[in-house]
């Protein structure tokens, strides 16, 4: 049976705003573009499932037109939706400020995702070859953490659990990170992410605290931007470089690059090739205005392709 991923975070709708400057507290600026896009989980899902990837959202959607649209969003991308739709909330939103810069900052509200059941967690059997992935966002939300945690501890031999800390997991204090560290067998995060979660600063520090609290062979990939990845497992560090392009929008970057690598994992690649494709997938994502820009996997070679020429060529 192939690997699946089961996405156990949460599926959101973004609003997604370009503006010139984020107004002060208590100004008005206009934007110069405003759209609907599904994102959140979605982001790593679609990325997935666009490089071959078998996908399942275990994960609450609402019953309004928020979760109408993640839910035909899904559909659209070939995301298996485990759970039924919820009766008496709609799927949350997401404002997302795009500045010109490509920084980004959200403004989110939690909807029917927030919540999950031990009913929502046992529809799904999950395999030994399967990749769970967990967002540092469920720990948060009180109706979900304790029943997702207990389902964790649970796993079946050799299934991957793949934790993703998010901007709001900032120390391993709590008894719920401390309940999933020693789940952990594949971290993803963006270096911003795993100083703060480490208290360090310098990314070779943070390397070393993580590989102190996870397990020995648990594979550490920490994103830095257009220098690519670094990489961690065991006592190997290894740095993966990146492609250098001019982004206009970095919102769910980091989201293409889990998928990717993840599906790139699944096929039998070492971690370091992942590793490269998935550097490659999110330099081209931060050209695409929108969160769920992963590539597909033909244009990842294409880029991986064109770059090794230019290198033959000197360029």
């Amino acid at each position: 049976m192939p690997a699946r991923l089961i996405y156990t975070g949460q599926v959101v709708v973004d609003l997604v705003m370009a503006l010139d400057a984020l107004p002060r507290s208590g100004g008005d600026v206009l934007a110069r573009s405003a759209k609907f896009e599904t994102g959140g989980g979605f982001n790593v899902m679609a990325a997935a499932c666009r490089n071959g990837l078998q996908t399942v959202y275990l994960g609450r959607h609402g019953n309004g037109r928020f979760g109408e649209l993640a839910r035909q969003s899904m559909a659209a991308e070939g995301i298996e939706v485990a759970t039924p739709c919820s009766d008496d909330q709609d799927t949350g939103l997401s404002v997302a400020l795009i500045e010109p810069s490509a920084e980004r900052s959200f403004i989110s509200y939690v909807g029917a995702e927030g919540g999950l059941s031990a009913e929502d967690l046992l529809s799904v059997s999950v395999h030994p070859q399967d990749y769970v992935f967990v967002s540092g966002y469920s720990l948060l939300h009180q109706n979900k953490v304790s029943t997702l945690l207990g389902w964790l501890s649970d796993m079946p031999i050799g299934a991957g659990v793949v934790f993703d800390p998010g901007p709001l997991v900032n120390s391993p204090d709590d008894a719920e990170m401390q309940a999933v560290l020693p789940l952990i067998t594949l971290w993803t995060s963006n270096c911003e992410e795993a100083l703060r979660f480490t208290r360090c600063e310098e990314i070779a520090d943070a390397l070393d605290r993580l590989a102190q609290w996870l397990n020995a062979e648990t594979l550490i990939v920490v994103r830095d931007g257009p220098h690519g990845c670094w990489i961690r497992q065991g006592a190997t560090t290894q740095h993966v470089r990146g492609y250098p392009v001019t982004a206009i929008d970095t919102n769910g970057a980091g989201d293409a690059h889990a998928g990717v690598l993840l599906a790139n994992l699944a096929k039998g690649l070492s971690p370091e090739q992942a590793a490269l494709r998935a550097n490659a997938a999110a330099a081209i994502a931060v050209t695409r205005w929108g969160p769920a820009t992963s590539p597909t996997a033909s244009e990842v070679d294409a880029l991986i392709a064109a770059n090794e020429h230019r290198q033959v060529q000197g360029f």
